[in-house]
This record gives C-alpha cells, structure tokens and sequence, in this order.
C-alpha cells in the first residue's frame, strides 16, 4: 500500500512539474536577428511571461546584447549585461520586468536593430512547445545536438555557433532548463515531505 501511495505522489508530482511550460520565440521568426527585420513589430502580437525563451538567430556581420535602459536608448554597446555573438545566442526570461537587447555594431542600433519585451510575472501552464516557423528544408548532413545548461538565476545565455538558416526545431531547449531554480526545489522539497509522510 505504502508502494502506491508513493508511486502515485511521484506520479502527481511529476504531473505538476511538467504542467509549467515556456514558449521558445525565435526573434524576427525566419528573418532572424538582422537590420532587415522589424523587430518592433514582431513583438508587438507577443505576450512574453517568465520561464519564456528568446533565440536570436544572426550572421557574422551582427552580434547580440542585454542591456539596461539607459544603453539601450543610447545603443551604447560597450556597457552590456549578457554579450552573445556566435550566430545562435538564447536568453531564458527568469523574472518580470523590462529586458532590452541590441545588436554589437551600434550603426545597426541606431538603424532600429534592438528589442524591448516586457516580461509578465505570470507563469504559465501547459506543455512546452517550439515556435511556430514556416517548414526549413531537411539539413544535408546529420547536425548534432545543440543544448546548454543555464542555471543562472537571473539571465541566462547560451550560445551554440550556428547560423540562422539551421533548423528552428533543433535550437529549441528543453523547458525544464529554463524552469526557475526555485522552483525546482520547492517541488522536490514537497515531494519529499509527502514521501517521509507516508513512509
């Protein structure tokens, strides 16, 4: 009986953490992160809440950057909070509030290359799921895995050298790397207290 019980909690546990989800936007969808895309307007339809995932996706001639306000005003990009240039860049939203980001080159800033979201505090709940693209042609060669472990509480940013034109469903991360820490441990701390209570 005791077996039941225990399996059933690890089951409903289980079931609770994996109701938390986060949403991978890849910034600027097929155009990617570039001088040419509206990046304003691709934001505009977007509501963005914590546990969600951003992938800029860029080329060689652009970089990407987490600034505060005031540098992103300014496009001042020598005083940047999480830097990325190597083509694919990821920034889990960990908390609410304003997160800016603008491209390296500061002529590309000035030209509109930069990106405000405002984060809702709101979790959400649900299965994760990838973007929604337009279908990319099958890769020629067999590409490895891309993944990264973030466990930064505040930002997070993994970078995988790729380009913009890689499959969207390969650069998607598991959500659960993007799952506040916190979190996590409440969950396990419950679990935990149920099990010694029933044992």
């Amino acid at each position: 009986m005791a077996k039941q019980k225990i399996m059933f909690l690890g089951l409903l546990t289980l079931c609770f953490v994996f109701r938390c989800r986060a949403t991978t936007y890849i910034v600027g969808d097929n155009s990617g992160w570039d001088i040419s895309t509206d990046v304003d307007s691709w934001a505009q339809d977007k509501h963005f809440v914590v546990g969600d995932v951003l992938v800029f996706q860029y080329d060689s001639s652009h970089s990407v950057a987490e600034v505060n306000q005031h540098s992103y005003q300014r496009c001042n990009t020598t005083n940047v909070l999480q830097p990325g240039s190597t083509g694919n860049t990821t920034f889990a939203l960990t908390k609410p509030g304003d997160r800016y980001f603008v491209c390296g080159n500061k002529l590309h800033c000035y030209a509109g290359m930069k990106l405000h979201v405002v984060v809702d505090g709101k979790l959400v709940e649900g299965p994760a799921h990838a973007p929604t693209l337009a279908p990319v042609p099958a890769p020629e060669a067999p590409k490895p895995e891309t993944g990264g472990d973030s466990t930064t509480a505040t930002t997070t940013a993994t970078t995988n050298p790729s380009s913009k034109n890689n499959n969207p469903s390969s650069l998607v991360p598991n959500s659960a790397m993007f799952m506040p820490v916190g979190f996590k441990i409440r969950i396990l701390m419950v679990f935990t207290c149920l099990v010694s209570w029933i044992v």
